[in-house]
């Protein structure tokens, strides 16, 4: 099984030995993961429900699920990953006829727009990319296997879950049974009303399938479960998605699926929201930041690494100065890679440092991974600066690594075009360089005159520099 990712030419070192620790939902601890194939990682993560134009909330979790792809990669697994998408839901329904459009038509136009989101932000392309509608056959081979066994019920055209009848049901969430609500509105059909509605009797107007029970459409929860297990088998390594997905759609898939006879995922990893003013960002309560919105502001990189920089499990309260910060933290990465590029020629990817790879196997610790990025950086500079080119290319070679793991790579294919350091031309960044390491070696002199002075020249030309712990670090103002 070869993943997908090396078909795009994903440039990181592989290692041998790793032992990465995810935090499992399920267990409320932290696991060693092994996989249920070795040396083979199978994924699925819930994708968007394409109902209108992604924010960033949105992507935050397509990023963390891409580091741990990335991560898998370079540990020497071969990577199955799935991502759905979820084009048939009452939400798009209402939008679509608001809008005036076929279902079909809105689905698909937005769905369009996710995955704009997800290239310009370097998520590497799915093994697969499964939409709900293409796969009812599946769905109803799953609830006749659940009717036989006693778990669903069919009532009215709808089709249930019988939540008594399955001892497990809360263990993922840890809630109680009897201190459930499903959100679901009541139905004549349903006898208990913490029972989930699999399948959905036809209503007029609205598009539908036929089943043995009837025509209709398919519910959220049953969807994921016969697209996980088509791709995957019966029983797979990790499902992810985001903290507001565990109860009540986690918990149902899990119920079902297991109900059903299907160990189904062995690992449950859960991302934190991005939050504005302490609440979840989402449509209805219109608090968003749209990822084109976004991308007017900052570069997709920058974004990325905003969006990775917390650890995948905590929470981002959005603000623009963080944004702003996380932009001025990875222009200092890029800078010291492009001015080892311009002195040195391009450095190649090398090793990383032992306490990275320490970092990645603790649950994914991107915070922790990108101090050690950050003191590589500094340590590079200051070999540069002394003329050290041997190690600063080293440090360099090692940065590149690293950031590729993360899909930071400042030389990367995907963000070339996009270059803070390169803002008009090469020529332009060698000669600003040259003149930063004159400014350098003056300072290091203790001739600050003339370090004043060839920092008053760069700015006349409308080049602005900022002296950080990582080095100098230019722009062109305006830009």
């Amino acid at each position: 099984m070869i993943d997908a990712a090396n078909s795009v030419g994903l440039r990181i070192r592989t290692i041998v030995g790793v032992s990465l620790h995810l935090h499992d939902t399920a267990t409320r601890s932290l696991r060693e993961f092994v996989p249920l194939r070795p040396r083979t990682a199978s994924i699925y993560v819930c994708g968007a429900t394409v109902q209108g134009v992604p924010h960033i909330g949105h992507v935050r979790s397509a990023l963390n699920y891409d580091v741990l792809r990335r991560w898998l990669l370079a540990s020497g697994h071969d990577v199955l990953f799935i991502r759905n998408v979820t084009d048939i839901d009452d939400k798009i329904l209402a939008k679509a006829a608001e809008a005036g459009r076929p279902w079909w038509e809105w689905a698909y136009t937005h769905e369009l727009i996710f995955e704009d989101a997800y290239r310009a932000l370097g998520c590497l392309p799915p093994s697969a990319l499964p939409r709900a509608t293409g796969h009812v056959p599946q769905m109803v081979e799953l609830m006749s296997r659940l009717i036989e066994r006693g778990h669903a019920y069919a009532a009215d055209g709808d089709v249930y879950f019988s939540v008594a009848t399955f001892p497990g049901y809360g263990a993922l969430s840890g809630q109680r049974l009897d201190e459930m609500c499903q959100g679901e509105s009541a139905a004549p059909g349903k006898r208990d009303p913490r029972d989930f509605t699999m399948w959905k009797g036809a209503k007029p107007g609205e598009p539908s399938w036929p089943t043995p029970w009837g025509p209709g459409r398919p519910g959220w929860h049953l969807e994921c479960s016969a697209m996980a297990t088509t791709y995957l088998g019966a029983e797979f390594d990790i499902h992810g998605g985001g903290l507001d997905l565990v109860f009540p759609h986690h918990e149902n898939e899990r119920a079902q699926s297991n109900a059903a006879g299907d160990g189904f995922a062995r690992y449950w990893l859960h991302n934190g929201w991005v939050t504005l003013s302490g609440e979840k960002m989402s449509k209805s309560l219109g608090n968003t930041l749209s990822i084109p919105a976004t991308l007017r502001r900052v570069r997709p990189v920058e974004l990325r690494y905003y969006l990775i920089a917390a650890h995948y499990r905590s929470a981002i309260e959005y603000s623009d100065a963080a944004l702003d910060e996380a932009v001025a933290a990875y222009q200092r990465i890029e800078t010291f890679v492009h001015r080892v590029r311009e002195r040195c020629g391009v450095p190649e990817p090398l090793a990383w440092p032992a306490e990275f790879a320490a970092a990645m196997d603790d649950d994914l610790g991107t915070p922790a991974a990108l101090a050690v990025i950050h003191s590589t950086v500094r340590e590079g500079n200051v070999a540069l600066d002394s003329g050290d080119h041997a190690a600063a290319v080293e440090a360099a070679g090692a940065v590149r690594s690293m950031t590729g793991v993360l899909g930071l790579d400042p030389l990367a294919d995907h963000w070339r075009s996009t270059s803070a350091s390169e803002p008009t031309s090469s020529a332009l960044a060698f000669l600003v360089d040259r003149l930063l390491t004159d400014r350098a070696e003056a300072r290091h002199r203790r001739d600050y005159a003339t370090a004043d002075a060839l920092r008053d020249q760069l700015l006349a030309a409308g080049i602005a520099v900022e002296d950080t712990p990582d080095g100098p670090v230019w722009t062109v103002k305006g830009t």
